[in-house]
């Protein structure tokens, strides 16, 4: 039986937990009509998710799986539709290590640790300026722009135009579907925004072309200048909007959806800033409990598979449900409550396997310094709206709020 299930409803983009509860219970492996792909199975048990997210018979490239071309080879697509196709995230071995390689120069720990200098004063200089204000959205003005400066600053993206970025990203983001399912219609209504990201990632390509600079994107064009690493034009443009979408807009859920849980839990917000060394253990259970990623890029059977005695196809998505998995009583005692002393946490925030989150470190540095620097400087930080008035987005792979108005005195 197909299960009918909406997670873009906006009743469980405001809280899927109770449906990830009783598909745990009921339905661990269910059946689903997914928007933008079609048929598929959504795995929500931690064991369950974090054994799929390892295995190598379920692949990222859907072509490969399905024996077929992708929905988005069409003469019609944009290119920076079918670069997406090429992004890292959505290949496997040996493509997806050459290109993470190369990559992962840039997020290498000590790259990471140079970078908390810059992080405590891009968010010093924000909360000077939530300060004079009082009240600000913390999304908009603190937990966007941030992550937003620190990824441009990697990239080598001009200040003048990371908002113009953030605008493009966004309206793709929430209209992902319509890119994924391939319809002419549904394409037509994100059109201009495609046209507008593929004339960024053109225009920040010639740039750097033309004016070099110690930054990845310089780096990745010099790659394929000297073919060390054979990337195509493809994948330069691919891995830009990979590093410049993935590299913030999980970070911003991240402190946006982990001060709000702090807010409603009062006595865990008290605990830390009566014990600021607790941070890195409480950035670990937010992630946990708050999930900036509901879920990765689906992944594809290679060959039929069985789940608790229940068959998948060959060629057929499998959705593994990250937030439901860390939500999952059976692995975390208490799973429900926020406890920013538990330990051992092993969360599945970041993915697991190969394609664990490259960005993961740096989302953390970001993280543990806005959250802490925010709590300890405003004592009496609250709530400016009752919670339940509160918006969130209607992306089903991202768990974030819209806004998140608050008082700082």
């Amino acid at each position: 039986m197909t299960l009918h299930i909406d997670l873009a409803d906006p009743a469980v983009r405001a809280n899927p937990y109770p449906l990830y509860a009783k598909l745990r219970k009921d339905a661990p492996v269910a059946h689903v009509q997914v928007p933008g792909i079609g048929p598929g199975w959504i795995l929500a048990r931690y064991d369950d998710v974090s054994e799929a997210l390892k295995d190598p018979r379920l692949l990222h490239d859907r072509t490969r799986a399905q024996g077929k071309k992708s929905p988005s080879d069409k003469w019609w697509m944009p290119s920076i539709a079918r670069a997406f196709e090429n992004s890292m995230v959505l290949q496997d071995d040996p493509n997806h290590r050459r290109l993470r390689n190369l990559v992962h120069q840039a997020f290498t720990p000590k790259m990471i640790d140079q970078l908390s200098g810059r992080v405590t004063e891009i968010t010093n200089t924000l909360l000077d300026n939530a300060e004079k204000r009082g009240s600000i959205d913390l999304i908009e003005e603190f937990a966007l722009p941030l992550p937003l400066t620190i990824i441009s600053e990697m990239m080598g993206v001009p200040e003048k135009e990371r908002q113009v970025f953030r605008t493009l990203i966004s309206g793709f983001v929430d209209n992902s579907s319509d890119l994924m399912n391939g319809s002419f219609f549904g394409l037509a209504r994100m059109m201009p925004t495609l046209v507008r990201l593929t004339r960024f990632f053109q225009n920040l390509v010639k740039l750097r072309q033309t004016e070099p600079g110690d930054d990845v994107t310089s780096k990745l064009i010099q790659a394929r200048a000297e073919g060390h690493a054979q990337l195509s034009k493809d994948e330069v443009a691919a891995t830009l909007f990979l590093l410049l979408f993935a590299g913030h807009e999980t970070t911003v859920n991240l402190i946006g959806n982990g001060m709000l849980a702090l807010l409603e839990n009062p006595e865990q917000l008290a605990l830390l800033r009566e014990k600021p060394e607790l941070i890195g253990s409480a950035v670990e259970e937010l992630l946990r409990y708050s999930n900036p990623v509901e879920q990765p890029s689906p992944r594809w059977t290679s060959q039929e598979m069985t789940y608790h005695g229940v068959t998948i196809p060959k060629g057929q998505a499998i959705l593994n449900l990250i937030a439901s998995a860390n939500r999952d009583e059976n692995a975390f005692e208490r799973a429900d409550q926020l406890d920013i002393t538990r330990s051992p946490n092993r969360h599945v925030a970041f993915g697991m396997g190969v394609h664990f989150c490259l960005g993961a470190p740096l989302a953390r540095l970001e993280a543990k310094v806005a959250i802490l620097s925010l709590v300890q400087r405003f004592p009496k930080l609250r709530l400016a709206v009752s919670p339940e008035t509160l918006k969130w987005r209607l992306s089903p792979s991202l768990h974030g709020l819209e806004a998140l108005p608050v008082h700082l005195s």
